[in-house]
Order: structure tokens, then C-alpha cells, then sequence
């Protein structure tokens, strides 16, 4: 067992190594434009975590023929109180919890009997990644799997998959909660898309209680249901890693206490893996070291593609612009140690760097698109790099980095400027969890460590060690997410060419300018799209194209006015062009191959709070039910200037400005 005493001194080397890295730089208030930019940066495209398939049409199977696994329950520890399935399905529910559950990562549970439930929907991009045939969704099989009404195991024989919730903890708002747990939320089986061959741990959100609920119902009400279902499937089309989301289901004959008395609903969601750092928490936590290096090991070989997929170490400092960071090598030996004293990496180092540089990607991509979580604790970061557990989320409309979904987040700990470090500090929870295993070295397999822990004698040279790492993994999150947010900049912004002066000259003063002019952050890239290089010719021209990034009201902001605003966006366009022509030329031909270009990055149609607020209450309110499906519609395919949902005033509507009493709203995590 790790000595108190050395854990207490990796937290402190921690905690310095924080002090002085990523929060100093990404907290600093008020930001100055070089600064803003350097807050927001990194990703690497041929490695972002694969959320879909690569769009190839296939006819898929039924889900009686999809091939299923349990993987996850099949090589980590049970609830000890209920080993086996047959244990979980013959016990009363009520004996099964809410209650503290130790030494497992998970317990065996079914979901709860859905009385009359209605299928509102489904994402046809999402049968088509898990593999499951066209119509299936018609089925009498689907529509009671995704209500939580039918499990692929026999009582009779004991034989199939059981359901299961994972048991975690979490740091919420900066302060450790103990165990939390998925108390809604049960997984079915994994599932393996017959094409592909991507695996998915498929899971019912809202399907009842668990050991995890707490002095929660287990259930999910219709509106963060809707919400959920939409931003999962929008985020994927976005390209940002996502979990996602196959359908969402009404249980018209539950009734959710929340702030009011609210239907239920049930949104069936996948993923390639639902673990998160919260789930090493709860075992650092507890001291449980011989389960955490158990979980390290499963990451790597069932989550990630194993040992040798992960990053060799960097020859130098890690630097956006350099491409072994971008681009590192890998294929390394699982027994291998690289580097030299104090910062030897073992393979333990080499996945925690991995997860945070798929950290990085992610985060990168949130702040390129303005996309805001809300509640970014360590139970709702994930070790895989994906977007997770969608609570007060919203996209930016106005451009304002201060800006929080969360009405609960008074400090604005969850802001959008504030994403990026607060990622960092998440990660360095992890680097806690796994600082035993990182600061280990080439001693990591030795039977004495593994069997007792650290000596007396080796904890000095172990906690150098694991400091001397985390630092550098520090870095190299910060430079990963700089290239990779330059990157999205760079294409959202129409270039195809790198200059070291895009950074502050183009990119921060758009941001600027947006920030103070109010402009919407997403329709600023889309009506860029389409404006013509040759109507920036002179000042007057350019004052023209001005005018079309103003909300329908005019200009607003305090102290603006209409003729001091276009003389601001006209002097940034006057860089733009220049800019563009440098990479596609002067003639008409270069000008609408950018525009195409652009619009393949820059959406046209994001699910604001506004829509999905309108889309909630036409649902729940007004029983309308067709509506779901043409906003999914347009969030499978956000680049599309048209939609044919049958209402073409609507979607442009949906498109348009938003509505001035609708900008930046708020709401709780209350779901």
C-alpha cells in the first residue's frame, strides 16, 4: 500500500506543478488577444478517437444477428455483495442499493420496467455506426431494448449478457464528492459493427436506480432528454468527439420529480467507452492501488488498441509547431522505458499522455466551434477524449468568453474561456491516480512493487519522477491543443496556408472584434463563408459586407454604434482578403472553391438552447412529435444550406438570427 505520506507529497508536487503551468497561463483575466488564443489550442486529427463510421453505406444486421460482448464485466471486479448475475436478478431491487459499493468498478443491475413507452425518435447515423439494419427501429425487439423492457439474458439458464452500472467518484466544482456512480444510466452489452468492426458499449440513460443513485429517482425527465439526444448526434457531425445517441424514448406513465412534476424519458446512448477519470478517483481515493493499476491496464488494452499505440516520447520540448508533437511516433514495446533520469516514461506514462492529448483534441475542437459543457468535473471527463454527459450545455451565440449555460456556476468555474484549464486540472487528478505507476520507471513490473508498493528508500526518486512527467505532459497538452485549435481557426477562417501572424493579427482580433460588437461566434464563420473577395476591394465595399454580421436589431454592445462597427469588421476584412488571395488567388474560380471549402467546416444549423427549447416544449406541450426528427435531421447534417424537412421557413428560421431575449440563455443541471 502507497504511505499516506507519499500520497500527500504527489498531491503537493501536483498541486505546485499546476501553479505554475497550464492555470497560470489559462486563468489570467483579463485576456489580451495574443493571450485568448494561447488559452485555446490542439488536436491530432489521425488520432481523435473514432465516434462514427467513415459514411460508407451498409445494409446492417437485426439486433438479434449484431454481435454482442461484455468485455467491460468480463475482465473488471463486481460489486462484491452481488457477484454474479444470477446474484443481481434474484435479490429484491431494493436490496441492491442506493448504498456504498467497494473494491468493484461495477454492479450487475437491470433496468426498470418502462410501462407504455413511445419511441420519439431515432439518429439513422447512429444505427448506421452500430451496425443495426434500416427498419429495425419498427421492431416490437428495438422499441422495448431501447425502453429498458427487454435484456439479452436468460434467468432459465443464466446464459447471455446482464446489465451492469459503473461505480466512480468525482472532483464536482473543484471539491471531491466520494462516490457518485451511473445512478440512471445501465449498460446493456457492447455491441461490434459487423463492417467496421468498432465496438460500443451501448447504455439507458433515465432506465432507473442503481447502487449509484444516491437519494436520486435513477430516472430522466423529457426535457434534458431531448437535449441530450440532439447535442450527442450535432457534436458527432461536427467532427468533435462525442458520445452519441441512438434514440430517445417517452415513459408517459412516469412522472419525474424535479423543479416540477415532469415526464420521463429514456435516451439510448453508446459510446466506445464510458469511463472516465472519476472512475480512478474513487480508487485512488480509497488506496485501492491494485485495482487502479488493474483499470490502467484494461484502458490500454481494451479501450485504447493497446500498449504499443500510444505516443513514444518527444525528442525535445513539446511545441505546437513541431511535428513530432503533432505526429509522434509510436509502436513501442509495453516493457520498453524511454528517455532519461528523472523523467524515464513507462508504458503507464505513455497512456496517460495519450488521454491527455485526446483531451486536448477535444477541447480544441469545444472552443473552435464555442461549444460549452457546463459542468466539466472528473466524472464528466472521459478517458477517451470525448465529449460526455450533456447537462447545461449550450454553443455560444454572442461571443462572449465569460459565458456559462450553468446558472449554478456563480464563480464561472465552467465558462467557456475557462474549458481548457479546467480540462488540464482534471487530468492532473489523473496524473494523482496514476502517479504510483508513472513515477515507477522500469520498476514498474517488479514483484515487490507490485505486490507491496513503494519503499521508504525509493519514494524520493519515484515522486521526481512522476513531477518531472506530469510537467512535461503538461506542456505537451498545451502544445497539442494550441496547433490543433489553430488548425480548426485556420479552416474555419478559409485558409489553407500557415503564417506565424494569423494568430494575432486575423484570429484574436476576429475574436475581438466579435467580442466587442456582440457578434454570433457561429454565424460570424458562416456569412464569412460566403462573402465575395471582389466586394472587398475598397473601403466602401468592405463597410458594405460589414453590415451582414450585425444581428437583426442592428448594433448593439455598450458604446457601439453602426458607422464605428463597420469601420472595425471593415479594417479586419481588409486582412482577411489579403490573406485569402494569398492562398486561392485573385479570380473568381480560387473564390468559390473557398467558399465551398469553408462551408464544409463553418455549420449552418447548431442546436442553440433556443431551438431545443422550442423543440421541448412543442414535444412535451404541444404533442407534436415529427418535429424531432427534422431538427435531427439538420443536426446530422449541419454544412447543408437545405434540408427538405418539409418546412423551409422553419429551418431557416432555426438558421436566423437569434431571437435578441434568447441570446446566452441558462438553465441547471436538474435533470
Amino acid at each position: 500500500m502507497l504511505h499516506d505520506s507519499l500520497y500527500k507529497s504527489i498531491k503537493a508536487l501536483l498541486l505546485s506543478v499546476t501553479s505554475y503551468m497550464l492555470l497560470r497561463t489559462l486563468l489570467q483575466r483579463p485576456l489580451s488577444s495574443a493571450s485568448r488564443l494561447a488559452k485555446m489550442t490542439a488536436h491530432f486529427s489521425s488520432n481523435t478517437p473514432s465516434s462514427s463510421s467513415n459514411g460508407a453505406s451498409v445494409a446492417g444486421v437485426s439486433l438479434q444477428d449484431l454481435p454482442k460482448s461484455n468485455t467491460f464485466t468480463s475482465n473488471l471486479p463486481p460489486d462484491p455483495e452481488f457477484r454474479t448475475p444470477s446474484d443481481s436478478h434474484n435479490a429484491p431491487r431494493q436490496d441492491l442499493g442506493p448504498r456504498m459499493v467497494k473494491g468493484a468498478l461495477y454492479t450487475y443491475v437491470r433496468p426498470e420496467e418502462t410501462l407504455d413507452p413511445e419511441l420519439l425518435g431515432i439518429s439513422p447515423a447512429a444505427m448506421r455506426d452500430i451496425g443495426i439494419q434500416a427498419g429495425e427501429e419498427d421492431t416490437p425487439e428495438f422499441k422495448a431494448l431501447v425502453a429498458g423492457n427487454k435484456i439479452y439474458w436468460d434467468p432459465s439458464t443464466g446464459k447471455g449478457i446482464y446489465p451492469w452500472a459503473q461505480c466512480y467518484g468525482g472532483y464536482q466544482f473543484g471539491s471531491w464528492a466520494g462516490q457518485l456512480g451511473d445512478g440512471r444510466a445501465i449498460s446493456l452489452f457492447e455491441s461490434t459493427n459487423p463492417s467496421t468492426k468498432t465496438r460500443y458499449e451501448i447504455q439507458l440513460k433515465g432506465a432507473g436506480r442503481t447502487p449509484y443513485s444516491r437519494f436520486a429517482d435513477g430516472k430522466a425527465v423529457l426535457r434534458s432528454s431531448i437535449r441530450e439526444f440532439i447535442v450527442s448526434e450535432a457534436l458527432n457531425a461536427l467532427h468533435i468527439p462525442s458520445t452519441r445517441a441512438l434514440s430517445l424514448s417517452l415513459a408517459p406513465k412516469s412522472k419525474v420529480r424535479r423543479e416540477r412534476i415532469e415526464p420521463g424519458a429514456i435516451v439510448a446512448r453508446f459510446a466506445q467507452s464510458w469511463l472516465r477519470i472519476g472512475t480512478f478517483d474513487i480508487l485512488r481515493a480509497r488506496g485501492d492501488r491494485k485495482n487502479i493499476r488493474k483499470l490502467a491496464t484494461y484502458v490500454a488494452e481494451n479501450v485504447y488498441s493497446g500498449w504499443t499505440s500510444f505516443p513514444s516520447i518527444l525528442p525535445g520540448s513539446a511545441s505546437a509547431t513541431s511535428s513530432s508533437t503533432i505526429n509522434p511516433t509510436r509502436n513501442v514495446p509495453p516493457e520498453k522505458t524511454e528517455g532519461e533520469a528523472p523523467g524515464e516514461e513507462n508504458r503507464f506514462a505513455r497512456l496517460y499522455r495519450e488521454i491527455a492529448r485526446r483531451n486536448a483534441i477535444t477541447v480544441a475542437y469545444w472552443q473552435a466551434y464555442a461549444f460549452t459543457n457546463g459542468v466539466l468535473n472528473t466524472d464528466n471527463t472521459s478517458l477517451l477524449g470525448l465529449s460526455l454527459d450533456f447537462g447545461p450545455f449550450a454553443f455560444l451565440d454572442n461571443f462572449d468568453p465569460s459565458y456559462t449555460p450553468n446558472h449554478d456556476d456563480h464563480a464561472l468555474r465552467y465558462s467557456y474561456r475557462n474549458q481548457p484549464s479546467i480540462i488540464w486540472w482534471n487530468l492532473l487528478r489523473l496524473g494523482e491516480s496514476l502517479g504510483e505507476l508513472i513515477g515507477a520507471g522500469s520498476g514498474v513490473d517488479e514483484d515487490q512493487f507490485v505486490k507491496e508498493g513503494v519503499t521508504k528508500a525509493f519514494a524520493p526518486e519515484l515522486i521526481q519522477r512522476a513531477e518531472t512527467i506530469i510537467e512535461r505532459v503538461g506542456e505537451e497538452y498545451k502544445a497539442v491543443f494550441l496547433a490543433e485549435y489553430t488548425r480548426l481557426m485556420r479552416k474555419r477562417f478559409g485558409l489553407t496556408s500557415e503564417n506565424a501572424k494569423d494568430f494575432d493579427e486575423l484570429f484574436s482580433e476576429a475574436l475581438d472584434t466579435m467580442e466587442a460588437l456582440e457578434l454570433d461566434f457561429n454565424h460570424f464563420f458562416r456569412r464569412l463563408s460566403s462573402v465575395k473577395v471582389k466586394d472587398l476591394e475598397n473601403d466602401e465595399g468592405r463597410k458594405w459586407v460589414a453590415g451582414r454580421f450585425f444581428h437583426a436589431e442592428g448594433v448593439t454592445g455598450l458604446g457601439n454604434n453602426e458607422k464605428g462597427a463597420k469601420e472595425k469588421i471593415a479594417k479586419w476584412l481588409e486582412r482577411w482578403r489579403a490573406r485569402v488571395q494569398e492562398d486561392w488567388g485573385n479570380d473568381d474560380e480560387g473564390d468559390v472553391k473557398r467558399e465551398v471549402e469553408m462551408k464544409k467546416v463553418n455549420p449552418k444549423f447548431i442546436p442553440r438552447s433556443w431551438v431545443l427549447d422550442e423543440l421541448i416544449q412543442r414535444v412535451e406541450h404541444g404533442g407534436e412529435r415529427e418535429v424531432i426528427g427534422q431538427v435531427m435531421q439538420m443536426a446530422l447534417n449541419p454544412f447543408q444550406d437545405v434540408w427538405e424537412t418539409g418546412d423551409r421557413k422553419q429551418e431557416e428560421r432555426w438558421c436566423g438570427d437569434v431571437p435578441r431575449g434568447n441570446r446566452q440563455m441558462m438553465c441547471s443541471c436538474s435533470s
